[in-house]
C-alpha cells in the first residue's frame, strides 16, 4: 500500500528520510487533499530510471 501524506510533515525531514528508506518506495505527499509531490529515496529512484528508462552505469 503507498504511503501518503500531507505536506505539513515534510517539515520532519528526519523522520521522512527514515520513512523513505525503511520502505524502499517512494511517498506520495498531498496540497488540500491532492497529490502533489512525490518523495524517495535515492536508491529506489535510481532502481526506477535503471527499469524504467534502461539507463545503463
Amino acid at each position: 500500500m503507498p504511503q501518503i501524506i500531507p505536506i505539513g510533515d515534510l517539515r520532519n525531514t528526519n523522520e521522512l528520510s527514515d520513512r523513505c528508506h525503511a520502505k524502499q518506495e517512494p511517498i506520495f505527499v498531498t496540497k488540500n487533499g491532492y497529490g502533489d509531490l512525490v518523495v524517495m529515496g535515492i536508491e529506489v529512484y535510481d532502481k526506477i530510471c535503471h527499469e524504467q528508462f534502461l539507463i545503463e552505469d
